[in-house]
């Protein structure tokens, strides 16, 4: 179906509107030759070749120096917001609870 077929047949009265709607939402192969409908290409899942332990040791690695500068941004960020604005955002302990706990009767 072309796009204007898909006009008359939906009523649909822009002229870029079904266009705009193919280019956002269809995977359409555009070249002369093929079907109307070709089936949405989904990504290719990556074939999954087994690591070497230096390899392994090396992504682990990486994944860990960008976990500790995660942490020492997010330390800076406290350190901030408590000496500039005051303000405490420390996790309080479990134990303690900012509301009143009524005894029982």
């Amino acid at each position: 179906m072309t796009y204007k077929q898909a006009q008359q047949r939906y009523g649909i009265q822009g002229r870029s509107t079904v266009l705009v709607w193919l280019r956002k939402y269809g995977r359409l192969d555009w070249r002369p030759g093929l079907p109307d409908l070709v089936k949405r290409k989904l990504p290719v899942a990556q074939t999954t070749i087994p690591l070497t332990p230096e390899q392994r040791i090396r992504e682990l690695e990486e994944q860990l120096e960008l976990a500790n500068q995660k942490a020492e941004f997010f330390e800076c960020v406290i350190n901030v917001l408590k000496n500039d604005y005051g303000v405490s955002v420390v996790k309080k302990r479990p134990g303690k609870s900012s509301r009143k706990v009524r005894p029982p009767k």
